[in-house]
Order: structure tokens, then sequence, then C-alpha cells
């Protein structure tokens, strides 16, 4: 099934986020994570995609086969393209259609220091036009957005405006990059309606557990630090149980207040924690 299919009026998705476990680890080892995530369940979840290589080293599209044909939940697998040829694209796509995965997020990826970016692909947007003019398979294709504006924008609005670029290129729905002040993402809703942007929008919610965590975070994203929060990673930063209880909570205190204002769906990044994701679900159960 296609995601852009589950979006229903006035109903919103829940759905997930999960990384590969390293190539050292056995495949196998994501089972248990799955065993419990899939209570909850999700919508779709998706698979992260490994960085600085190609579709042929990484475990994105054998997990995403594994989380829609072994637990039966749709999957969306990450395909960023820096670093892949039009070939290594062509590779995944049948990998992908071959496993009965229908669903791509697609994205630029992250610059890797002292690895040379490859020609074929500048921006997702031309990922995502190519993949939806290829004959390989028919694949629905998935976005993201960023509330604050994309780190190497100019400013939003030209982000937003190359949003639009990649909607009209093939992306059929969005998922936005974590934040941490809804105030940015309802304005960013507001400024992605007025440019027709008129594709559902799902909100990003990376809950913080961490201080490490979310350092390196606001590093890759730029995200705005609200005090609120700000207050809170100074008074539990250093204490491990009360970052992940006070982070559990942040994050349940955005997810009700984003569903008060009828957003399209929660894409909760999950960080391979069942526990995380099983408290914040029981929060919100009953909301969604």
């Amino acid at each position: 099934m296609k995601i852009k299919d589950l979006f229903i009026k006035d109903k919103p998705l829940f759905s997930l986020e999960i990384f590969p476990p390293k190539k050292t680890s056995p495949i196998e080892t994501i089972y248990s994570t799955l065993d419990e995530l899939v209570k909850v369940r999700p919508a779709f979840i998706s698979v992260t995609y490994g960085a600085g290589g190609n579709g042929t080293d990484n475990r994105t599209a054998e997990i995403a086969s594994i989380v829609k044909n072994k637990y039966g939940v749709e999957s969306v697998a990450h395909l960023s393209c820096l670093y892949n040829s039009c070939s290594d694209v062509d590779e995944t796509l049948r990998r992908l259609r071959d496993c009965g995965v229908d669903n791509i997020l697609a994205l630029r990826g992250d610059v890797v220091p002292d690895v040379p970016i490859l020609n074929d692909f500048r921006y997702a947007s031309d990922l995502v036009r190519y993949i939806a003019k290829s004959d390989i398979g028919d694949f629905d294709l998935c976005g993201a957005c960023y509330p604050e504006g994309h780190v190497e924008a100019e400013n939003l609005e030209k982000d937003v405006e190359n949003l639009k670029i990649k909607v009209d290129a093939g992306a059929t729905h969005l998922i936005s990059q974590l934040f941490f002040d809804n105030d940015y993402y309802y304005d960013f809703l507001d400024m992605a309606a007025k440019k027709g942007v008129n594709v559902p929008i799902e909100a990003g919610i990376m809950p913080v557990i961490n201080k490490k965590q979310i350092e390196r975070m606001v590093t890759l994203c730029g995200a705005s630090l609200p005090p609120k929060f700000a207050k809170m990673m100074q008074k539990y930063g250093d204490n491990p149980e009360a970052i992940v209880e006070s982070g559990i909570a942040y994050a349940v205190d955005q997810i009700v207040d984003l569903l008060s204002y009828n957003v399209d769906g929660i894409h909760l990044y999950a960080m391979n924690n069942p526990y995380v994701v099983n408290k914040i679900y029981s929060a919100i159960e009953k909301l969604l």
C-alpha cells in the first residue's frame, strides 16, 4: 500500500522511524526492537539510510522488507542521492520492488567530509523526479521538509519554494525534520500553504534522551532550543534517568499541542528505543 493513501482527513497518522543495526551486528538484532514497536500499531515504519555509501552496501531495503513482510506494517525505505549514481539508484529500486516495498523517502543526504560527491543528483528533488519517471517500479515518494529552514538555505521562504519544486517533481507527502518549538512548525505550515505545498505533512518529533544526542542534532539540523527546553536540559542533562523521563514528557507536550492543531500526522523518531516509544504512545493513544 502507498503511504499517500493512508492519510484521512481529520485523523492524524502515527508513524515511526528506525535505523538499521551496525554492520557488525546480525540483521536479526532488529527483531527484538520491532517485536515491541509494532505493538503501538504505527501506520508505517521508515528505515534510515546509511551515510556516505550507496544502496548496495546498506541494510535499509532488507529491513524495510522485514517490516512489511514479517510484521505486516507498511514500510518506507530512506534513499539518499549525493553519493549515489543513477545506476546505484536503479539497483536499489529493483531491490525494493522485488521485496515488495512500495514507499521511498527521497533525500539529498548529509555531506560527509572527505568523501567525493557524485554529480548525478544535486538535490532531493532531482532524485524524486528521477524515481517518478523510472519504469523500474511504481513507488510512492515522500520528501523531507524543514520547519526552520534547511541549514544551507538562504532563508525559510526560499527553502519552502524549493520544497514546492520537490512536490511538483512527485513527492506526495512530507515528513518534517525535528523541532522543539511548535510555533515554528505552525508558521512553516502557513508559509507552505501560501506557496502551494498542498500535500500531507507529518510533524517529526524526536524525544531527547541524552545531552550528547541533542548537541549533535542541533548541530546537524539547526533546530532552535526554546527557553523551556534549555532549562530542562540544564537541570536534568547530567542525570541519565531524569533526562529520559523529562525528554519523554517534553515530547508528549509537543505532540498533544500538535494534535490539537489538527496536524496531518506525527512521525516519531524512535531511535530503536521501545521504552520511549511505548511511554509516549500510551500518553497520546486516546488522542489519535
